[in-house]
């Protein structure tokens, strides 16, 4: 009995220590995607052509997250003003000197769990990873 419960506990470390990297691997690569995906979004929303982030970016957004792997029905997108107005109106961009703010969240889809064999605590399966970035408008009327 004692050998089967070494057997089990060593075989649950040595599982651990073969996949944990790979699924850190695929949680680190899904956070650079998302940064990257807030830096081109507020690039192109803050230059002095816009001022906005609109749905139209959103969608497309979504799609070029859905061709890395991200399921684009679980990106959450929340685009704010610093001056409080909303961001997301062409009719209404955001002018010169004020900020806009872009945060988009994505669930960790259970990355985790392998972890639970060695008794680490993990992420609960309603958190999320998020990246967020602020861009100062350049949009002149």
């Amino acid at each position: 009995m004692k050998q089967i419960l070494v057997f089990v506990l060593f075989a649950a470390v040595l599982c651990w220590t073969m996949f944990a990297p790979t699924y850190k691997h695929i949680l680190i690569f899904r956070q650079a995607m998302l940064q990257k995906e807030v830096d081109y979004m507020l690039e192109i929303g803050a230059n002095g052509s816009y001022g906005y982030v609109d749905a139209m970016a959103i969608a497309a957004s979504r799609q070029r997250l859905g061709q890395h792997g991200f399921q684009p029905d679980k990106l959450e997108y929340s685009v704010a003003a610093t001056n409080g107005s909303t961001a997301t109106s062409a009719a209404a961009p955001v002018l010169r000197g004020a900020g806009i703010e872009l945060i988009i969240s994505y669930p960790y889809d259970h990355l985790f769990h392998i972890d639970r064999l060695i008794g680490m605590t993990v992420p609960s399966d309603y958190a999320r990873m998020a990246a967020s970035g602020l861009k100062m408008s350049e949009y002149v009327p």
